[in-house]
Parts: structure tokens; sequence; C-alpha cells
């Protein structure tokens, strides 16, 4: 069976199922909006929900068929939390077409147990082998995330995290706190300022907001993420790879890629791309006598006047007299 709808309350609730028609884009009164398609999969258990002051938490218990098939989309940041390791049974993509019969590309990674997705980004998955799995979702009003961040933060900072989605297997105590949060969520023994404020520590944790001396971004690649580029990079014999070559070399979108890039390295991938190609002229230049003209055909550039125009703009001198100067050292 094939759904597609925006995700809406229990059907005893037409007052709320009113409010999700109309998809109610203010704080108060807050209903996220989530479009999804999905095929395969079946709820095994009533699903729990709870509004708060711009939040909403949905609890989920579900089970996927071999093969299953799911589309999801959300106008709001959300947050997903697995209580069970679903690594091996579920694979997930931010690029559509990945898991059609007639393209099964490598560009998918394994869901891990906690993701934060920023607002408007597509999710597809794909379900390995047969699983029941329980996840919590928090749903965030854009408006409420920026408020919670920013007075911490800044404006420019928080919306720069509120962008930058995040992926993590090792969940520590976030899965305690989201589990309390399904209590809360199942059956509210307190205030829901005791939630909200579970809530907030889930995201902060989650987003790994830095201390305050070393604030430097959010959304990085891991080290074994820089290494396998590094070495698909090494392995082009004209050292020159697409975006796309890059993004699928760790498993992630384009689009998502080259935010992560970024905040990782501090350059574009063409900048980081060209300032390798630079180091490896220099090599080139310090240990062999190929020719000024020779290295910039090895090295993909189109004539020696292109790699002499980049040298110069990287080392602040031509390839000649920077050899010169190193065969006097």
């Amino acid at each position: 069976m094939l759904a597609h709808i925006h995700e809406t309350l229990p059907a005893d609730e037409p007052e709320f199922q009113r409010n999700a028609a109309h998809t109610d884009r203010n704080v108060l009164g807050f209903w996220h909006s989530m479009i999804w398609q999905a095929e395969g999969i079946r709820v095994v258990a009533p699903v729990q929900w709870r509004v708060l002051d711009g939040l909403v938490s949905v609890y989920w218990e579900a089970e996927s068929q071999t093969g299953a098939n799911g589309y999801f989309l959300s106008h709001d940041p959300r947050i997903m939390i697995f209580f069970q390791d679903v690594s091996s049974n579920i694979r997930i993509s931010n690029d559509s077409g990945v898991f059609t019969q007639h393209h099964r590309s490598q560009h998918h990674r394994p869901m891990t147990r906690a993701i934060y997705i920023p607002a408007g980004v597509p999710m597809w998955t794909n379900t390995v082998s047969l699983h029941r799995f329980s996840h919590l979702n928090l749903h965030f009003h854009k408006d409420r995330l920026l408020k919670y961040l920013s007075p911490t933060l800044g404006a420019s900072m928080a919306m720069a995290a509120m962008r930058s989605p995040v992926e993590i297997q090792d969940l520590g105590a976030i899965e305690t706190l989201a589990r309390l949060i399904v209590d809360e969520t199942a059956n509210p023994t307190k205030h829901g300022l005791y939630a909200e404020n579970l809530i907030g520590s889930i995201l902060t944790g989650l987003l790994d907001i830095p201390g305050e001396d070393n604030r430097q971004g959010y959304g990085r690649l891991t080290m074994a993420q820089m290494n396998r580029l590094n070495a698909r990079f090494d392995s082009c014999s004209d050292r020159r790879l697409s975006v796309a070559e890059m993004a699928a070399a760790v498993g992630l979108s384009e689009s998502w890629f080259a935010n992560v890039f970024k905040q990782t390295t501090g350059k574009t991938p063409l900048q980081w791309q060209m300032a390798k190609r630079i180091d490896r002229a220099q090599q080139l230049l310090a240990e062999s006598d190929m020719t000024v003209a020779g290295i910039a055909a090895q090295l993909g550039f189109t004539d020696q006047a292109h790699l002499t125009k980049a040298f110069r703009q990287v080392v602040g001198e031509t390839p000649a007299a920077w050899r010169r100067f190193q065969s006097k050292r």
C-alpha cells in the first residue's frame, strides 16, 4: 500500500486534524507539515503524540518489509531517534531515484540511530531486511528553534546550525532523554516545560554545539570520510574529481556534501582540489626532472600557462622560480 499524505493526528482528534490540514505555521498551536510516502511499512501500535510550545513529539512503532521504500519531506526541522540499531536494516539517501529498480547506485548510507534533518531536505529510505523498530520524531517550528538557539549562539551561528544535517550512531545519554520524552508523550505527568527542556537537551547534544572557545561550525566530515576522499583523489591520474564523485565517495548527496565539506575544510571542493594539485606539483618540481608542461599535463591543467597562473595564485611565484629556489636550498 502506498500512502501520500500530510502526517496527521489520530482520527478521534478532529480539532487537531483540522489544524493539520490547514498547516498552522504559527508557533502557538504549531502542528508540523510532513509529506511522506511509504510502501511496505506498517504501524503496529497506536501512534503517540504531544503538542508543545512550537514543538511536536511523535512516537512510532512499526514493521518494515524487505524491500520497503519510503519518501519523507518536512517543511520543518526535525529529529529522528531510533531505539534499535537499524544501520544494517535501513539505507537512506537524499537523492531521488537511488533505490529504484533501474537505478541501484551506491549513493546511499546506513540509517544511524539519531539524525537531525534541516527543513526542506528530502529523504528516501530502503529496507534491506524484515524488522520491527520504534522511533521518536521531534518536529520544530523554525522560529521556535531559532529563538531557542540564538540567545547563546547568536542568530547567524544558530541559523548555520539549523541548516547543517547531523547523523550519529552512538546515542549515549540522548537515548535516556528520548525515553523520558516518550513517557511524557504517551502519558504526560508533568508540565509541558519538562518535556520541552528534555527536547532542548537532546537538540543541543545532537547538534554537538561547540564550547565558548571552539565555535567553528556544524555538520563536519569524519576523519574516516576525509581519508576516503584523499584516497579517492590520489587514485585519479589527473587529480580531478567532480563534486558528485567526491560526494559519492563518502555516501552523501551533492548538496549535503558541499555544505559539510566547507564546514570541515574551510574550502569549497574545487578550492580543496586545487590546493592538493598544487601540493602535488610542488612535489614533482622538487623531486623529479619533469618539465612544467609535463607536470601540467599530468595534473589535468589545460596547459603550462594554466598551471603557472594557478601556482602563482596559491604559492606566490611561478613554478620555475619556485623550483630554482628549492634547488639552491
